[in-house]
């Protein structure tokens, strides 16, 4: 399948931004079950910088604001083709150790409801028991768009009982980091079936596997990522895999806009 992907990001201010830069994670990885065709990013009121790849493999796009601007735009497009491999991702790529995916991180601490959390469900750290430990998790966290704060825990998700995908993730991983399994967090698109405008790029995680190295679960959905799935970034936790983070200095009364497009080619 081949799907064509546009995300466009734009910043606007009430006063000028006297200085700012923008990291961007939006461009797709190349794998052996997705292949990048083309892809282009181009910004408006912002230079970019400087391109490279982080410590997790994430192509990242360095972008400064242009002196006095009110607006920032960032639109990135594209074309990838994929194939459908049941979730797997395969074996651990470095620089980064593999053991470095059980570290906790403060949005991906088990405390007391992700620990007890784990013990109702009962899960295994093998691929069944993970399953088992994905479906437990969309039992007992329902989705619920606008339910929960961007900067919110695995714990504030287990106490709220509610959630999007971003605490999905956060949870699974939690647990299986619990179970000791190495887990991260993955951003990316996803192409929907009922319509190809969205306002949010999609998150799930990946855990590691013997035998078969990284594997895909989307929990907020219930299944493995397969083709209609574009894996962008990848991370301990959303702050490291976030498709736009930085800083700027001005720039009071700021608004922010994400259109996101993705159809099959």
């Amino acid at each position: 399948m081949r799907l064509k992907i546009e995300h466009q990001t734009v910043y606007t201010f009430e006063t000028p931004v006297s200085y700012g830069l923008q990291q961007l994670r939006k461009t797709p990885k190349s794998a052996r079950f997705q292949k990048v065709l083309h892809w282009e990013t181009n910004v408006a009121g912002g230079i970019k910088e400087v391109t490279f790849e982080d410590h997790h493999h994430n192509a990242t796009e360095l972008v400064s604001f242009s002196p006095d601007t009110r607006e920032l735009s960032v639109t990135s497009r594209g074309e990838v083709e994929l194939s459908d491999d049941s979730g797997i991702v395969g074996p651990h790529r470095g620089p980064v150790p593999l053991w470095l995916y059980l570290r906790e991180t403060p949005r991906t601490q088990a405390r007391t409801g992700v620990r007890a959390l784990l013990r109702d469900i009962g899960a295994g750290n093998d691929l069944s028991g993970l399953h088992d430990l994905s479906a437990g998790i969309r039992d007992r966290i329902t989705f619920e768009i606008g339910a929960s704060e961007s900067s919110w825990s695995a714990e504030d998700a287990v106490e709220a009982g509610r959630g999007v995908c971003q605490d999905h993730t956060h949870v699974f991983i939690a647990c299986a980091r619990r179970l000791g399994v190495p887990a991260r967090y993955v951003s990316g698109y996803l192409m929907l079936d009922e319509r190809t405008a969205q306002d949010a790029m999609h998150a799930w995680a990946e855990a590691y596997v013997d035998g078969l190295g990284w594997v895909g679960f989307d929990v907020a959905n219930g299944y493995s990522p397969d083709t209609r799935y574009v894996r962008v970034a990848t991370g301990l936790d959303y702050r490291e895999a976030a498709p736009v983070s930085g800083r700027y200095a001005g720039g009071m009364g700021e608004s922010l806009s994400v259109r996101i497009d993705v159809a099959q080619q």
